[in-house]
């Protein structure tokens, strides 16, 4: 009976190892680069920032709106607010007053 020796091959070796190796390359690939990846994550950070930054300036016009509204809504006007939109929106002037006009 003969037998017959043969060399053994490396292939069989690095087959487990080169498909672990694509899996990770793939999953870590889109990790990075994924539309829900690292680099996604980060700009949509910056955005969130400079949405709370704009936010917070509309919130204080807000504000500055319902607190002149509040003026004018009640009973009887505040006579400031009343004066002033009546100068800006009328042109009113009383006869004594110089205007400069800026353009």
């Amino acid at each position: 009976m003969a037998t017959r020796q043969r060399k053994k091959s490396f292939a069989p070796r690095f087959i487990l190892p080169s498909i672990t190796f694509m899996f990770l390359g793939y999953f870590g690939f889109h990790t990075l680069h994924g539309s829900y990846g690292l680099l996604s994550y980060w700009q949509m950070q910056s955005e969130i920032a400079e949405l709370k930054n704009s936010l917070d300036t509309i919130q204080e016009k807000k504000k500055a709106y319902e607190l002149r509204v509040s003026l004018l809504a009640h009973g009887s006007p505040d006579r400031e607010v009343v004066d002033e939109l009546a100068r800006i929106k009328l042109n009113v002037l009383h006869p004594n007053e110089v205007v400069y006009l800026y353009k």
